[in-house]
């Protein structure tokens, strides 16, 4: 509870910045809300896209350093932070280098029409921009996480979501003496927000405030612990590719039913990401436990460390089921001024509702899994769930038998359930106790 606490309250902000941007780009008056709130959705594809790519360091980062911590070898967790971290420069300048140029593609391959490209182009370079700095803050925080510093990332962090929701409100609309600049306000306050956050991150680090330190001249890209960091993330970031994969071609498949499935589908999602505040917090608390305890080599611990936060973390589910089933109709009405908007989304949100639970204990024990070192079995539990269940349960509801946006959610629910039936059993097993990190 200490542990996730802290990255909840992180995450909630997080929650918060992303539903601001979709209600602003939903709720703009120029008669452009639909074009925007598609831009905005693509940009947050591409932006998932590039945290599972950075996820290549972070899943690692996190693994070494709780066992290196838990075995009280701080010599070694400070290796591997810095090494981490030079790595996550690098990827983030190689992912702005490629979507610079890939833009247009990116957002026509994504299915938007030519009323929506030039405003996902835009949006998409300048935020390529911020993901440079997001790469840093998502491998420093799964640094401090590792060593069990769950405040620093969310004090941190809170107060930049905080300020990225004031800056692109501003900007959008246009306060005081700035100039209103509509649906590229919302990427410029969040360039602005992110390159803000790493600064302070960097700083927190070079402090060395939670016993972890920078040193530049640990920012090497070769050597044992590169290909151990490597060895370990790369299952987990093979998983979130191939993921993100299926949902871009989930993505196309709504496209192909219209802008106002489109935009419903997109509000839909970033309104259920709420649920993942709670996931991703116990995740993260039982990743770092379930690693230290296996450092300190108490099998016992890390085993109760993972049921638990699954048992905490299982109760917020009841609270998310009861709000998208009871109020799915008022949510889209306020994240969005098209009445045909909530007609199409209604239906496909109370559905999911039924589903919380399944999604949250399916997030919370890949993570723990993660957190042993254990990346390669949720590797293959990913593959099976988004290409055996998603795509073509969606695709049968949806398209062949003509249900449109429910149907194609059904086919959602379909790969939620089997990764919260296959993640569970893999860790009641416990063979990921005996799994060699590194």
């Amino acid at each position: 509870m200490l542990l996730a606490l802290p990255v909840l309250g992180e995450q909630m902000l997080n929650f918060l910045v992303g539903t601001v941007d979709v209600y602003l780009a939903g709720n703009l008056t120029d008669g452009t809300s639909r074009a925007a709130v598609s831009a905005v959705g693509v940009a947050a594809y591409v932006g998932w896209f590039a945290s599972l790519v950075f996820s290549l360091v972070g899943t690692g980062t996190t693994a070494l350093i709780a066992r290196a911590w838990g075995a009280g070898q701080r010599e070694q967790a400070n290796e591997v932070l810095n090494r981490s971290v030079a790595l996550a420069w690098l990827m983030g300048i190689a992912f702005l280098i490629f979507i610079v140029p890939a833009a247009p593609y990116i957002a026509r391959l994504m299915g938007l029409g030519n009323e929506e490209l030039p405003i996902a182009v835009r949006y998409l370079r300048i935020d390529g921009i911020g993901l440079v700095f997001s790469s840093f803050t998502l491998v420093a925080s799964a640094a401090l996480r590792g060593c069990g510093d769950m405040r620093t990332p969310m004090w941190i962090l809170g107060a930049v979501n905080l300020l990225n929701v004031l800056l692109s409100m501003a900007l959008v609309h246009g306060w005081g003496p700035l100039a209103p600049m509509g649906v590229d306000g919302i990427v410029v306050g969040t360039t602005c927000s992110r390159t803000l956050g790493a600064l302070a991150l960097l700083m927190s680090l070079v402090m060395g405030t939670s016993g972890l330190r920078l040193n530049l001249r640990e920012w090497q890209l070769k050597g044992a612990t590169v290909r151990r960091i490597l060895s370990i993330g790369g299952p987990s970031a093979a998983e979130g590719i191939l993921t993100w994969i299926g949902h871009a071609i989930f993505l196309r498949m709504i496209s192909g039913e219209g802008n106002v499935a489109f935009n419903a589908h997109i509000i839909g999602v970033r309104v259920e990401a709420i649920s993942y505040l709670p996931a991703v917090a116990w995740g993260a608390a039982a990743a770092t436990l379930v690693g230290q305890s296996l450092g300190a080599k108490d099998q016992d611990r890390a085993w109760r460390a993972g049921h638990e936060a699954a048992l905490q973390c299982g109760l917020f589910g009841v609270l998310t089921s009861l709000l998208f089933v009871l109020y799915s109709g008022p949510i889209l009405s306020l994240m969005h001024e098209d009445p045909a908007v909530r007609e199409v989304g209604t239906s496909p949100l109370s559905l999911l509702g039924a589903f919380q639970i399944p999604l949250l204990l399916a997030i919370v024990y890949a993570s723990a899994l993660r957190g042993a070192g254990d990346t390669r079995f949720p590797f293959v539990i990913s593959l099976i769930t988004n290409f055996a269940l998603r795509i073509p349960v969606g695709y049968f509801f949806g398209v062949v038998l003509d249900m449109g946006l429910l149907g194609m959610w059904i086919g959602m629910c379909a790969d939620i359930t089997g990764r919260w039936v296959l993640n569970t059993y893999r860790y009641w097993t416990g063979r990921w106790m005996h799994v060699i990190v590194g």
